[in-house]
């Protein structure tokens, strides 16, 4: 990876120097939203695991703390957005990238899981396309290739 593509911490404090661009926040927003319904979701599948009456106890807590410590990505990288920071965008985008076969398995269901595929999938795309938006990037001090400093 070329130093061109990497944020230094001038660039990054002069993309702080302005105001967070409304696409930065609702990204953020996005994925900690991501981060929290995980954590919501973990803690449901350990309580029902460790209180109910699993076929699997141990695989029913086992996937609980799964997702609580999963939840972290999201919620790291929300976090580093807010902050402005260069390096969140990465752990934000392959957030969004893991729900979208998570969102396209809930789809087929035949269940009460399909209203969160597509809510699932609505978030992903969104944040996808405010992640990757040009004035995002600017934002977060990231330089493309060829697009060194003079």
């Amino acid at each position: 990876m070329s130093s061109q593509q990497n944020p230094t911490p001038a660039t990054e404090a002069a993309a702080a120097a302005g105001p967070r661009p409304v696409r930065l926040t609702v990204a953020a927003a996005l994925t900690a939203l991501e981060g929290l319904a995980l954590v919501v979701g973990g803690v449901w599948i350990l309580v029902l695991g460790l209180t109910g009456h699993p076929d699997d106890r141990q695989q029913a807590v086992t996937g609980g703390v799964t997702l609580v410590v999963l939840a972290l990505l999201p919620l790291l990288a929300a976090r580093g957005l807010l902050g402005r920071r260069g390096w969140s965008r990465g752990p934000a985008v392959i957030t969004q990238i893991i729900s979208l076969p998570v969102a396209y398995n809930l789809l087929q269901a035949d269940s009460m899981a399909i209203p969160g595929g597509i809510a699932l999938a609505a978030v992903a795309v969104a944040s996808l396309i405010l992640l990757l938006n040009p004035e995002t990037t600017r934002a977060l001090g990231i330089r493309g290739p060829g697009d060194a400093e003079k």
